[in-house]
């Protein structure tokens, strides 16, 4: 005797890798999704703490910039936007200017290398100038040793994936010390540089001095919006797989 035919077929191979697909599919993507997500969370509470020191920091008398014996133990995360001090003798003819943009425009940091009183070099930066600066008629310095007070800022590196340095022909885009040192031959040299904070008075012309205390303190933090942007999108990954899901049950209903 024959069987009675089934009145539920399976659904076709071709419709159930089209199932599998989209789930793996969905899989995926919530959890890349989700991944940047918390990534950006992460990112954000370390912006924050980033911003509670440096506010710190920077407010904080200046002490004593730290010498040979301390440079081994300096780290970004525990050093960078210290407020110190330091004294000794500038050699203007070492100077490294180094391009930069900032509100004047475009122009050169001017890192000057500061022989310290107690031993070893440290990089000044004494602020920012014009191009025309380099046409000035004499020099704009005084003689001697001096003291400079500013915020300490760990060395940068050589962004090789955008435009690097090149000592050869004297062109720098970023305050790498160590390989100004090496271009200049200066020795053992601090693995950081000093941002000179801005004095009394007005700031002079950057056609004509350099104009210390532009360091940027106030950092962008748009890490929330980021988070919520992902996770949106995680959401909508699995609100896309349902009403897929539906679709094709309703396809092999009608079937």
């Amino acid at each position: 005797m024959n069987s009675p035919p089934s009145t539920h077929s399976s659904p076709p191979p071709r419709r159930t890798a089209r199932i599998v697909f989209l789930a793996v599919l969905a899989l995926v993507l919530f959890a890349v999704f989700c991944s940047l997500g918390v990534w950006q969370v992460q990112r954000r509470a370390w912006k924050l703490e980033l911003i509670s020191q440096v506010d710190q920091r920077v407010h904080r008398p200046a002490t004593p910039a730290p010498g040979p014996a301390q440079w081994p133990a300096l780290s970004r995360g525990g050093d960078e936007y210290r407020h110190v001090q330091a004294t000794g003798t500038p050699r203007y003819d070492q100077e490294t200017l180094v391009q930069a943009t900032t509100d004047y425009g475009s122009g050169y940091w001017v890192m000057t290398p500061l022989q310290l009183r107690g031993g070893g070099t440290v990089l000044v930066n004494r602020g920012f100038v014009l191009p025309a600066w380099r046409k000035r008629a004499g020099p704009d310095h005084p003689a001697g040793e001096i003291s400079v007070a500013g915020l300490l800022r760990m060395s940068e590196p050589d962004l090789r994936f955008l435009r690097h340095n090149d000592p050869a022909r004297n062109i720098w885009y970023s305050r790498d010390t160590g390989a100004i040192a090496a271009a200049r031959g200066l020795g053992e040299v601090a693995p950081y540089f000093i941002d000179v904070e801005k004095g009394p008075g007005q700031a002079p012309d950057p056609a004509v001095a350099p104009v210390p205390g532009l360091t940027v303190v106030n950092f962008r933090n748009s890490h929330l919006s980021y988070a919520i942007t992902w996770f949106a999108l995680a959401a909508m990954v699995i609100v896309g797989a349902v009403i897929a899901v539906r679709v094709v049950r309703r396809e092999r209903d009608d079937t």
